[in-house]
């Protein structure tokens, strides 16, 4: 219920993965860490409870548009996650993605990368029949969650 009632991106941002960081507040815009040229933010709309995105500062629609400084960051970025997730969520395995352009998926232009923790037998019959899936925690009390730990990952 709480994710339900849980409120939205503010209707004035016009471009999230852009305006998010420019926030001010870390939490409001559930992102669990920041690197010189990337951030890492909860997405709003998970697949599986601790669904992370790897975001480059730079608004970009594709990788081939990163610098290699950017895309090095960016990796990076990506394997701390995997290793907050690690510590925190304990999955049995993350599926790392990228959907590249409208026809793979792409719903936004600003290039991210999904970290989608994975648990053995965890999907069942609820996204298939009834096209929702199940959360048994908030976004903010994993955001939580996630921000006690980052202080115990190195990168």
């Amino acid at each position: 219920m709480e994710y339900i009632e849980a409120p939205r991106y503010p209707a004035a941002l016009k471009r999230p993965f852009t305006e998010l960081p420019e926030l001010g507040d870390d939490r409001a815009a559930l992102i669990v860490h920041r690197s010189a040229l990337s951030y890492l933010v909860l997405n709003r709309f998970p697949y599986n409870p601790g669904h992370l995105l790897a975001v480059p500062f730079r608004e970009v629609s594709d990788l081939l548009e990163l610098s290699q400084q950017e895309r090095a960051d960016l990796m990076e970025e990506i394997v701390f996650g995997q290793k907050l997730l690690n510590a925190v969520l304990k999955p049995d395995g993350v599926n790392v993605g990228f959907n590249l352009g409208s026809a793979a998926g792409g719903s936004i232009a600003h290039l991210h990368g999904h970290l989608v923790p994975r648990w053995s037998g965890d999907n069942n019959f609820m996204p298939v029949l009834g096209q929702t899936r199940i959360l048994p925690q908030s976004l903010d009390a994993i955001w939580e969650r996630f921000a006690a730990a980052v202080p115990t990952i190195t990168a």
